[in-house]
């Protein structure tokens, strides 16, 4: 039976092991229920048969375009490797305790950062607003014992279809889609 999971967990290491700078980079493309896509660069953070798991601001545009319409695709390209990966499904949001394990993980100035930024909206003073929020918040939790932001938690892509790609020369590269249905996977071949 066909993994797309195992082979994108393979193809991750593959990513981490050639020395890419950020491999779990991915572009996450959203929609608003007008239909106008919205496209951004995010950190994948986990990844396994339930799906694919990133965390943000629960007040920004992505949050806020997939609380209205929960759909995504996911984008992964690893250039000198000459792969991509696409990724589509419906999304969910993580559980708190999955949120808060993997807020505990960050570094603290980026803990603080979370707590600082008012994602997507507008700053008035320039960066310097930013920095001052980000003081702030340094004085109030002064030992770092940061809890989660009660705004920022975590989305999960639940796979439908992954798709790897491989360059090949002359433009006959290798497309391979996995279709979920009814709870497995089914492999076809595409031309490029």
């Amino acid at each position: 039976m066909p993994d797309p999971i195992a082979q994108f967990n393979s193809w991750m290491e593959d990513a981490k092991r050639a020395g890419i700078d950020e491999p779990t980079a991915m572009a996450v493309a959203t929609a608003d229920l007008q239909g106008r896509p919205t496209v951004r660069m995010v950190l994948l953070k986990h990844a396994d048969e339930r799906g694919f798991v990133f965390y943000t601001n629960l007040e920004s545009v992505k949050s806020t375009q997939l609380k209205a319409n929960p759909q995504a695709e996911l984008c992964f390209y690893w250039g000198p490797l000459t792969r991509q990966v696409r990724i589509t499904g419906p999304v969910g949001r993580t559980t708190d305790a999955e949120a808060d394990a993997y807020f505990a993980t960050r570094p603290l100035l980026s803990q603080i950062g979370a707590w600082a930024s008012q994602q997507s909206r507008p700053m008035n003073g320039g960066y310097f607003e930013l920095e001052q929020a980000c003081a702030r918040v340094a004085l109030k939790y002064p030992l770092g014992n940061v809890p989660r932001p009660p705004f920022w938690s975590g989305f999960r892509v639940v796979p439908e279809r992954i798709e790897f790609w491989k360059q090949k020369p002359f433009r006959r590269h290798e497309r391979v889609v996995f279709i979920r249905e009814n709870g497995a996977w089914r492999e076809q071949w595409l031309f490029p």
